[in-house]
């Protein structure tokens, strides 16, 4: 970009600064993400919390429920830990790319392989992240439809054995 030795034009301090607000804006998005991951995995937390506090006082059958529901949380909580692990590598690498712009402008040297390996892995991880918070939120998805279909059929049976009940009590005062 520069000759060693010799003083950045203003020009060449501009494209600079052009060249790293490219970054700068990933970052910005990789912030957002670990903020909205970060809330999610509150969120997982406090279910566990309601969770475990359920399972102390439940029967066979709920505690069995409650367990397979633990279980779940904790696939959740995993698949959100492997996507602030990656969007937080992509943050540090974006954040070396914007480094090595800055140095390389200085020290013209030959920074372009260093530049793109950074940057390339931080949109790889971006990627991977987005992946892997696409898989929790499909996970959680699921979750909510089982429950929902979970708590429909025990309304229905109750409903059922409701309806049974005159039955039962007739059939049962005959004898």
């Amino acid at each position: 970009m520069v000759a060693p030795g010799s003083l950045l034009a203003p020009d060449d301090i501009a494209h600079v600064i052009q060249v790293a607000l490219a970054p700068a804006f990933l970052l910005t998005a990789l912030a957002t993400l670990l903020n909205v991951f970060s809330t999610r995995l509150g969120r997982v937390a406090d279910r566990v919390d309601d969770a475990a506090a359920s399972l102390q006082k439940a029967d066979a059958d709920e505690a069995a429920h409650l367990s397979r529901q633990l279980s779940y949380l904790r696939r959740r909580s995993f698949m959100l830990d492997v996507a602030v692990v990656l969007a937080s590598i992509g943050s540090i690498m974006t954040g070396i790319a914007v480094l090595t712009l800055f140095v390389g402008a200085l020290r013209d040297a030959a920074t372009a392989s260093v530049l793109f390996g950074c940057f390339g892995v931080a949109l790889v991880c971006t990627v991977a992240a987005i992946v892997a918070f696409l898989v929790e939120i499909l996970m959680a998805g699921r979750r909510v439809r089982d429950e929902v279909d979970r708590r429909t059929i025990e309304a229905s049976d109750r409903e059922a054995g409701e309806a049974d009940a005159p039955y039962r009590e007739s059939r049962s005062s005959r004898f």
